[in-house]
């Protein structure tokens, strides 16, 4: 349940609301906003049986939620949360655009692909040390070489960095390195590794499972902050239908029900759900539009040559005309780019 508090409750009457509901071993939740203060109640309600929160001192009413998910619900948090990540920012005043190459394959192909998308104007690097592939056989990643190599992108360049990770290994390296971690779509329900990413200390950028439902992916995201991480991601990558015409169906309309659900911020990533890279430009436009937050863009120098997803890729000149494109639909928007 949520607690609205009248907009002349004073601090006093939110901490006796505070301590009550504490008292009684559940979770109070504040969200404090510009007219009214909310206090979440996180627990079995149950043990507040008897118990009229609603006659209490500054309580204007009390609301039921419905929902499992409740701490990256916008009922317990009804204005928009931003991400810090690095020197960059995730959230509803600009539009951040993470890039870089599906899998890091040497130090030099990451550097002159962090300059090069840094030029375009991307604000974060993104790149794979650890690849969960379907096929045992392909490349697998360079996991902590390469992420040495994305720490030293980041010092070359001032770019933030973000990775996936795949285990609990692989988080306890990549804190050292980078600046945000990434969960993958096969990994959206490995609820023990949402667990430990919640408990790094680092943003978490969450992808939407291969064929989850919104409300499972909310669910997933909840692990990770009822950790104590709030910095949390969203990333729609489009999911598995009977359409072969593209790798995953893009599925737009997850941006506008995650941002009436929930106050977390919401990315698209248009080039692993399609899978080419002709349809990265318009499919990231109408991301835009949608109400997206930023966009993930697979770039690489040669994607040709790439290891891992280069028909999706778009090379350094694709990429710098596709960002050129996309700063008028980004100032129609209201956002930052």
């Amino acid at each position: 349940m949520i607690i609205i508090m009248k907009p002349s409750a004073s601090q006093k009457d939110v901490q006796n609301i505070t301590r009550l509901i504490e008292s009684k071993g559940l979770t109070a939740h504040l969200s404090e906003g510009t007219q009214v203060t909310i206090v979440g109640v996180v627990g079995d309600k149950s043990r507040l049986a008897g118990i009229n929160l609603e006659i209490s001192q500054g309580v204007d009413k009390v609301v039921p939620v419905t929902e499992s998910y409740k701490l990256v619900n916008r009922k317990f948090h009804p204005e928009n949360s931003s991400v810090s990540v690095g020197s960059a920012v995730i959230g509803p005043d600009t539009l951040t655009i993470m890039a870089g190459p599906c899998a890091i394959e040497s130090q030099q192909q990451l550097i002159d692909t962090a300059f090069a998308v840094k030029k375009a104007g991307a604000t974060i690097l993104r790149g794979g040390a650890y690849k969960p592939r379907t096929s045992p056989y392909s490349f697998q990643g360079l996991e902590e070489e390469g992420l040495k190599y994305m720490m030293e992108a980041r010092q070359a360049t001032g770019l933030s960095v973000v990775c996936e990770v795949t285990s609990l290994k692989a988080i306890e390296k990549a804190v050292k390195y980078v600046d945000m971690l990434q969960i993958g779509a096969r990994n959206m329900q490995n609820f023990e590794l949402l667990k430990e990413a919640g408990k790094s200390g680092l943003p978490v950028l969450l992808k939407r499972g291969l064929a989850a439902t919104i409300d499972e992916w909310l669910n997933a995201a909840e692990y990770i902050i009822s950790e104590g991480n709030e910095n949390i991601v969203l990333c729609e990558r489009g999911i598995r239908t009977y359409e072969t015409a593209t790798r995953n169906t893009l599925d737009l309309s997850a941006v506008p029900v995650i941002r009436k659900k929930s106050h977390l911020p919401i990315i698209v990533d248009p080039s692993h759900a399609t899978g080419v890279r002709d349809y990265v430009e318009p499919l990231a436009k109408a991301s835009i539009a949608a109400g997206a937050d930023g966009l993930m863009i697979e770039v690489h120098p040669c994607p040709e040559c790439a290891l891992s997803d280069g028909p999706q890729s778009l090379t350094f000149d694709g990429f710098e005309a596709l960002a050129d494109q996309l700063r008028p639909y980004a100032q129609l928007e209201g956002r930052k780019f």
